[in-house]
């Protein structure tokens, strides 16, 4: 991939909706990707006849603050917006019509991003679509789209995101605070909010108590999904040495095509919660120490770094576009053919 892989990069829009994005919040993988492959020289090319893919440099977190209107619960704005832009580019360039958009691809983070990729009918079903947002019960295909993890950043920097003692050192069994919302978080709540001294799940944090270091001291940290199935807490695990617990229905795993997340990660069914202490107790010391150490080994392709590394956040992403387009040949006839 280092080697071939093109990307055309639309220069069409102006920001905020178009090349901008936000970089310090739940949606910050909008902003720091798009801003990266605007400047990047490796993988993007300024000939269009040299690219492998397209992009389509809109960021749907800005779409929502500033096209919707606020409570109006009228989308048909963004839907709007998504269908203008493609338009435009369909109309200035061949390659949209050439390919029905199945050489082009979006990244959003948003919880709307499905939604906006229903604007067209191309769009979803045969462009690739990044998304953190990978719910397969929403129309997420994981055969043409790519999973991508939800990333809390709150300034441009990992240092105090990382870390944690070694896994023999952590005297929490598991551990969950957040907001409750969704259906998942409730129940996980009825079972186990102050119910058991190893099994930490809290809606508020106790007084005193500091987010990170209660998942640096823990072995497992439970990741149930909220309104939407994607949670930053999973990579929040990675990052402080935690092996995740994925609670959620319908929910495809970042990298999943690439990565084995049963070697690092453990997935308990909404119908187990009741059963949770008993199935982490069932984990073998030997297994956990395992799975705690491939954590540490897999949660470089989950960092954020500027300028980009190889293995990161970045080259994964790219890569799992790059597998996605090698699926489909383009023939002469503007046809699409399924490799």
């Amino acid at each position: 991939m280092e080697k071939q892989f093109k990307v055309f990069v639309y220069k069409e829009g102006e920001p905020p909706v178009f090349h901008d994005g936000p970089c310090k919040s739940i949606y910050s993988m909008e902003g720091n990707f798009i801003y990266k492959l605007d400047v990047d020289t490796k993988f993007q090319t300024k000939d269009p006849q040299k690219a492998h893919v397209f992009y389509l440099p809109f960021s749907v977190a800005k779409m929502v603050r500033f096209v919707y209107s606020r409570d109006s619960r009228d989308f048909s704005p963004i839907r709007r917006t998504v269908v203008d832009y493609i338009n435009l580019v369909a109309q200035k360039y061949p390659y949209w019509n050439r390919s029905h958009g199945a050489d082009h691809f979006m990244l959003a983070c948003h919880d709307w991003g499905p939604e906006a990729s229903f604007s067209l009918p191309y769009l979803e079903k045969n462009s690739i679509r990044a998304l953190c947002n990978a719910n397969t019960s929403e129309r997420f295909n994981p055969v043409k789209d790519v999973s991508i993890p939800e990333i809390n950043l709150i300034t441009d920097k990992l240092t105090d995101l990382m870390g944690g003692p070694s896994a023999s050192r952590r005297q929490i069994l598991a551990f969950f605070a957040g907001g409750v919302h969704g259906p998942i978080r409730p129940v996980l709540l009825e079972h186990w909010e102050d119910k058991d001294g190893d099994i930490k799940v809290h809606k508020y944090l106790p007084r005193g108590a500091n987010y990170y270091d209660m998942m640096r001291n823990s072995k497992y940290c439970l990741c149930p999904s909220g309104y939407e199935v994607a949670s930053p807490r999973i990579v929040e695990a990675l990052y402080n040495g935690c092996v995740p617990v994925l609670i959620s229905k319908s929910y495809v795993a970042p990298f999943s095509d690439v990565l084995r997340w049963k070697s690092f990660s453990v997935t308990v069914s909404v119908d187990d919660i009741p059963k949770l202490k008993e199935i982490l107790m069932n984990i073998s010391t030997r297994q956990y120490i395992r799975m705690q150490r491939r954590v540490l080994q897999v949660r470089r392709h989950f960092e954020f770094n500027s300028p980009p590394k190889r293995y990161d956040v970045f080259h994964m992403i790219l890569h799992s576009v790059w597998l996605r387009r090698l699926n489909v040949r383009i023939t002469d006839d503007h046809g699409v053919v399924a490799n």
